[in-house]
């Protein structure tokens, strides 16, 4: 996309506004974004800066400031703080990954939807196996869940179910 103003160079800022309830979109280059005014000579957001403000990290980090030193974590490889880890969340090792790792749940459910683990995607032709998998697995639980409470009826129904859903996987397999 080009610069709506000059049309000469590629729009690498984009600024939206609205002016009496009504949207207003720019696309400008930095020269032009410079000239009009809208930002300044020395503007620069790095990525991280971007986040932390993006999902009010800056909030916590003066929170954390007040904490007595002995408080905040700090991990014993590399001596990241726990401040510096909220800052740029960049691990400076391995083992900082066990030592925020109370940090860095929530920042992976905001970002995930609520998700925090990775479950991947599944080729289009393994999907029905992986999904007839993942419901024995289900299955299974809710079969030990049962069993525990005594519910030995609705067990034998959810036992059936898993020996029709492994014998169907047999019989798929069998045919590849």
């Amino acid at each position: 996309m080009e610069c709506e103003h000059c049309h000469k160079h590629p729009a690498t800022l984009h600024f939206t506004g609205y002016i009496h309830g009504n949207k207003h979109v720019q696309h400008l280059c930095h020269t032009c974004a410079l000239e009009q005014g809208l930002i300044e000579q020395n503007d620069h957001y790095p990525i991280h800066d971007l986040l932390s403000d993006l999902f009010n990290f800056n909030k916590k980090i003066t929170t954390q400031q007040n904490k007595l030193a002995e408080e905040m974590l700090v991990c014993p490889t590399c001596q990241m703080t726990e401040q510096q880890f909220v800052k740029n969340y960049k691990f400076g090792c391995k083992d900082c990954y066990e030592i925020f790792s109370s940090e860095l749940e929530p920042v992976l459910k905001r970002v995930h939807n609520g998700n925090t683990t990775h479950t991947g995607k599944v080729p289009k032709k393994e999907y029905a196996y992986q999904s007839r998998r993942q419901q024995i697995k289900d299955y299974r639980l809710q079969l030990k869940a049962l069993i525990d409470d005594e519910r030995f009826e609705e067990a034998a129904d959810i036992r059936d179910a898993i020996k029709a859903l492994e014998n169907d996987r047999t019989e798929t397999k069998e045919d590849h």
